[in-house]
């Protein structure tokens, strides 16, 4: 299935790009959430008159995307949670209660922008959670999680 990219996909393509990707990440993820449209001539046509207002839409979103970034870097999270003696938590942090604390400490980060390689956080102690917040955008935040008393 060929697709034209409607904004920056990480290791996809950037805005504009013609691609082949296979029918169910077209059908399932890229055309239902507007980051890309079928490639026949007539879409190319119509992204060709519009190229300017995407550019100008995505220039906008990664400035944004900056700025938080910039706020994130001096964010301190506090998270407490109840844990055993050792300090091993009664359950994990995940990306949902990351995203939900760091929301609140007061720059909006959705689920799906937290990045956790090794898994979620399953003891008491500071951590460095990876952000990605645009496809060249990443940030790190500074969480400490602290016992419950």
């Amino acid at each position: 299935m060929e697709v034209i990219l409607l904004e920056k996909m990480h290791k996809l393509g950037k805005l504009g790009d013609k691609v082949k990707v296979r029918r169910g990440y077209g059908r399932n993820f890229l055309l239902p959430y507007g980051k890309a449209v079928l490639a026949t001539n007539k879409a190319l046509a119509d992204f060709e008159a519009r190229r300017a207002e995407f550019e100008k839409a995505a220039a906008e979103g990664l400035v944004v995307a900056e700025n938080r970034a910039k706020a994130l870097a001096v964010l301190l999270v506090t998270i407490t949670a109840r844990a055993a003696d050792e300090g091993k938590l009664y359950g994990s942090l995940a990306e949902r209660e990351l995203a939900h604390a760091i929301s609140e400490a007061g720059v909006a980060v959705k689920k799906q922008e937290v990045y956790l390689p090794e898994g979620a956080i399953r003891a008491v102690g500071e951590y460095s959670v990876a952000l990605k917040l645009h496809a060249d955008v990443d940030a790190q935040v500074r969480v400490v999680v602290v016992e419950q008393k």
